[in-house]
Formats: C-alpha cells, sequence, structure tokens
C-alpha cells in the first residue's frame, strides 16, 4: 500500500510558519494586503475564493475582494487591475479563473504587476521560471514540487510524466520539474497511447480534469503518483483524476483528494503574498 502524502497537513505546517512571518512583518509596521478579482458566478471559483480569504484571515494576511459581474467589458477589468498596481497597500494581485469566454485572460495577466504576480502568469514571471532566476511559481506547481520535497522525493535524474498542459498547471510543472532535473514527458488530449508513457513514470502527475482517469493498470508498480484532478459529480461527491483506491496498491507514494495538492495551493498563494511584501519592503 502507498504512503500517503498529507497535503492538508504540510499546508497547515506551511501556514503555521506564515503566520509567524506575519507577524514579525507586522512589527515593522508592515502589513501584507491580497486582493481577489473574481469575475461571473463559477460556483467552483467561489469555494476557492472563500479558501483563499479564510487562509488570509489565520494567516493575518489583510484581504480585498473584487467581484465582478460576468458581462463587465475587457477595458474595466483592466482599468482595474492598473488600480491595484498603484494601491501601495496592495501587496498581491490574484485573478481567478476561468474567467468568461469574451474576456482575454492573458492580457490580464500581463497587466497584472509581475511584482503583485502572486499567482505567477504574468510572462515577466513565466521567463523569470524558464531562465530558473527568483520568481513567483504559480502555486498548484508549487504546491507539488513542496510536497515532493517534504517526503524526500528526488527528482534528478527520474521520468516523470505530467498528464495536461495548461497554463496554470502543466506547463509551469514542466519547467519546476526540468529544474530539479528530472526527464520529463507531457501527454495531453491529442497524446497516441498515453498508456505507454504513464507505466514509464517513475514520478506521474495528473491534471486533465476527469474523473478516476489513471487506473491501476497505467501505473508502474512503485511509481509516485500526484493527483492534481478535482471533479465533483451529481451528488457532490468529490474525486481525483485518479482511481485512488485502486492505484494506491501499486503506488509507493500517493495524494488524496480532498486533502492533496488543494489545501497546498491556497498554502502556497498564502507564501507568494509574504514574499511579495517582504520584496516591496526590500527586506
Amino acid at each position: 500500500m502507498a504512503i500517503v502524502i498529507q497535503g492538508n497537513l504540510l499546508a497547515k505546517k506551511i501556514r503555521e510558519k506564515l503566520k509567524e512571518k506575519c507577524i514579525e512583518l507586522k512589527q515593522k509596521g508592515i502589513t501584507p494586503k491580497l486582493a481577489v478579482i473574481m469575475v461571473g458566478d463559477n460556483p467552483a471559483s467561489k469555494i476557492y475564493v472563500k479558501n483563499k480569504n479564510k487562509a488570509c484571515q489565520e494567516i493575518g494576511i489583510e484581504y480585498e475582494e473584487y467581484l465582478l459581474d460576468e458581462k463587465i467589458k475587457q477595458e474595466e477589468l483592466i482599468e482595474l487591475i492598473e488600480k491595484l498596481n498603484n494601491k501601495e497597500d496592495i501587496n498581491g494581485i490574484l485573478l481567478q479563473s476561468p474567467i468568461p469566454v469574451h474576456l482575454d485572460i492573458n492580457e490580464a495577466f500581463r497587466t497584472i504587476n509581475y511584482k503583485k504576480d502572486v499567482d505567477g502568469f504574468n510572462p515577466i514571471n513565466v521567463g523569470k521560471l524558464v531562465l530558473e532566476q527568483e520568481t513567483f511559481v504559480s502555486c498548484t506547481p508549487f504546491g507539488v514540487i513542496k510536497m515532493l520535497e517534504e517526503y524526500n522525493i528526488d527528482l534528478e535524474g527520474k521520468n516523470v510524466v505530467i498528464l495536461g498542459r495548461s497554463n496554470i498547471v502543466g506547463k509551469p510543472l514542466i519547467q519546476c520539474c526540468l529544474n530539479k532535473n528530472a526527464t520529463v514527458t507531457v501527454c495531453h488530449s491529442k497524446t497516441v497511447d498515453i498508456e505507454e508513457y504513464t507505466k514509464k513514470a517513475d514520478i506521474l502527475i495528473v491534471a486533465i480534469g476527469k474523473s478516476k482517469f489513471v487506473t491501476k493498470e497505467m501505473v508502474k508498480k512503485g511509481a509516485v503518483v500526484i493527483d492534481v484532478g478535482i471533479n465533483r459529480n451529481e451528488d457532490g461527491k468529490i474525486s481525483g483524476d485518479v482511481d485512488y483506491e485502486e492505484v494506491e496498491k501499486v503506488a509507493s507514494y500517493i495524494t488524496p483528494v480532498p486533502g492533496g495538492v488543494g489545501p497546498m495551493t491556497v498554502a502556497m498563494l498564502m507564501n507568494n503574498v509574504i514574499k511579495a511584501t517582504k520584496l516591496q519592503a526590500n527586506i
């Protein structure tokens, strides 16, 4: 049976350390502050935003929320981002995705000041990640890497297979793993015979948004399996992209859903807000 990677426990430990850092900043007269923009009424986004607000309160980060109508025009969204860029008391800006299809999310990410880009999606921060320079790494990939480090799972020389190539998870994860000297293979919707690749993975990271897509037959015995997916069925029950009950019989390590990658994503966002605050204060 696989060792369960307890993302929720690691996230709790990280939040406790961040709380101490937040107290130290406040003693210097500095209060970290995060601004979150949400466009429209996406139910999943509402839950994510609520979790971010809760984490901010726990750590001591001030939180400002901007709930925008789904019919908002692009120029209005850009205007708000520029306003937040210019507010000295705002240290981090996050645009909750997805946003309505008539809006250009890439222009929005480009507009967020890269020094306040705590989600790591500004092209400057993406470029810095590729060049292995100090930067803000997007929160889910950052969380995955932290979990692997916590459990002393070394990526150097390992075959890492990533299912999914989204700008938010898959693509930054490729670079994070390359930066750790892994050999990285990426599979996606156009990949022929995915199983041929997954069976060779020492570390399999799944982020495709299909409930229980990865079965026991697709996993090499002793592989590390990281499940980034969060899917909800008609009854409201949450499942990952991996058939957990079956795959844990062959994996050496596995992340549960919920309680795995999800809490780490929020913890890494909080980490990035504290980091941004310190950078802006030159401390």
